[in-house]
């Protein structure tokens, strides 16, 4: 009864912070209206974006449903990856397609995890990486012209770390088949949300 009680609380924890993420509206994921602080504005705006909640938490789903190295690996190549995005966006170099690229981030990497299946830690990460990259330029670009870019950009590696982390403790409940039930559906649900971002409905 403990084994199954504790993935379901943790996955009810999952669950609430993408209520909490759709809950808030869309248009503030993308946009430096009204945010002009550094770190607390850094650390809140991950969680303004109900894509970038859903993806963040694939991402950590993904990294425990593989196991291995893949548990730790995935969770810090996305955040050095969407660094790297941040860059370019805060550099105004122009990618093309952002927006779509990040609205499919959430359908693919949430297919991944539904699918239940194991595939080659090469291609979670490139899949990862790609991803984390527009991710990534999309906040550079926006980063607030007052906020400390330094102290900004930490609250929001924090903030996407936390995910992170909500989206293992989920995951590696997979080891037990009532909690890999749960996270191939949450895995499910993330990508139609994907579906929904992609169309607008979200």
């Amino acid at each position: 009864m403990r084994m199954i009680g504790k993935p379901s609380f943790v996955l009810a924890f999952v669950l609430a912070l993408l209520a909490a993420g759709l809950a808030a509206a869309p248009a503030m994921a993308h946009e430096s209206a009204g945010i002009v602080g550094g770190f607390a504005s850094g650390f809140a705006h991950p969680f303004a974006g109900p894509d970038h909640v859903a993806a963040m938490v694939a991402v950590g789903l993904l990294g425990a449903f593989l196991g291995g190295r893949a548990v730790y690996l995935l969770p810090l190549l996305f955040p050095v990856a969407m660094a790297m995005g941040g860059a370019l966006g805060f550099a105004g170099i122009a990618l093309p397609g952002v927006e779509l690229a990040i609205a499919a981030s959430a359908l693919v990497l949430g297919l991944m995890v539904a699918a239940g299946r194991g595939m080659p830690l090469w291609a979670a990460g490139a899949a990862c990486a790609f991803f984390a990259i527009f991710h990534g330029h999309a906040h550079g670009t926006e980063l607030p012209a007052a906020a400390d870019a330094l102290t900004y950009s930490a609250g929001f590696v924090i903030a996407t770390g936390l995910l992170h982390l909500a989206g293992i403790s989920v995951g590696l409940s997979a080891r037990w088949q009532t909690g890999r039930v749960a996270v191939r559906t949450l895995g499910g649900a993330i990508a139609v949300l994907g579906v929904a971002f992609l169309t607008g409905m979200a």
